[in-house]
């Protein structure tokens, strides 16, 4: 049975040692994949278990908490995929200064005391504790080690969740996608907003997106996945400040074709599958309801087609 740990004050007493695999695994990308499956493989082997040490936030968000948003995504479906690939355990101590602060020699100390490492699966860049002291070599003073070679696609590229967030700010969801191997997919509650969608006769859920990397503002034609139901909705969804109304933080809205159901509260996982076109303000309601009709027309058409 899966189990995600977030409170590392309550860990389990695991019965054997763990073969961890180690890493950010923003996006859960093919290249995270092969790491995260030959962790789960060792495991299976030696009679070990298959566990997975990631972190929350990223260590980007906590060193640079001012910085533009980039994750692909947060620890909800993250853990998910990681599940999916053979995770019995992911561990997610919060990184924080104190945990930012430990030596290479004290992080080794937490992966084999705490979490009872005896195998680590890495990829070859992987650096640890303070200043990125700790490398691939002090890690085989205390464990078997298994380096993971980087996974590349079909242009010969490795892998890349920075490569990914850069498609996924151009708007390209078709090349993100191939790289995910999967649509890119935003999860989050639904929130009450300021009803005006629900006033012009498009009434929107409503989500923060604060943390995800940013894709270029305008209207998409989307999937919504409605939590407790196992089919995905068609919809067209708004990314933006509203120009017409100006509101400061970006948000997600989502208008789902008949559908009439309240959600506030519920969590919410909406796949951009087409850009249609860019935010744009307009010369009066009358214009900017006729415009939203539209929108609804095109993304309608995306689905049939």
């Amino acid at each position: 049975m899966f189990q995600l740990h977030e409170d590392m004050g309550a860990l389990p007493a695991l019965p054997q040692g763990t073969v961890l695999a180690i890493g950010n695994f923003d996006g859960v990308h093919p290249g995270h994949a092969a790491l995260v499956r030959r962790a789960a493989d060792i495991a299976r082997a030696q009679h070990l278990i298959p566990a997975v040490l990631t972190f929350e936030p990223h260590p980007r968000e906590f060193f640079a908490p001012a910085g533009e948003p980039f994750r692909i995504t947060l620890l909800p479906e993250k853990a998910r995929r990681l599940a999916a690939l053979g995770a019995a355990h992911v561990f997610v101590p919060a990184f924080d200064a104190g945990f930012a602060s430990l030596s290479a020699a004290e992080f080794m100390a937490f992966l084999r005391d705490r979490l009872r490492a005896r195998h680590i699966v890495v990829g070859g860049d992987f650096a640890f504790g303070k200043n990125r002291a700790g490398n691939i070599d002090a890690l085989r003073g205390l464990f078997d080690v298994t380096v993971i070679e980087p996974v590349t696609c079909a242009d010969g590229a490795a892998y890349s969740s920075t490569r990914i967030r850069d498609l996924l700010r151009q708007g390209d969801l078709s090349a993100a996608a191939a790289l995910l191997g999967r649509p890119w997919e935003i999860e989050a509650e639904v929130v009450h907003g300021d009803k005006r969608g629900r006033e012009l006769g498009f009434p929107t859920a409503n989500q923060q997106v604060d943390r995800y990397v940013r894709i270029p503002f305008g209207i998409y034609a989307v999937q919504a996945h409605i939590e407790g139901e196992d089919a995905p909705r068609a919809a067209v969804a708004n990314f933006g400040i509203r120009p017409m109304f100006r509101i400061r933080q970006p948000i997600f809205e989502t208008y789902i074709f008949d559908f009439h159901q309240n959600i506030y509260g519920k969590i919410l996982r909406v796949q951009p599958v087409k850009y249609l076109r860019p935010e744009k303000a307009f010369d009066g309601i009358e214009a900017l309801m006729q415009q939203m009709k539209q929108d609804c027309a095109d993304a309608r058409a995306v689905f049939k087609s």
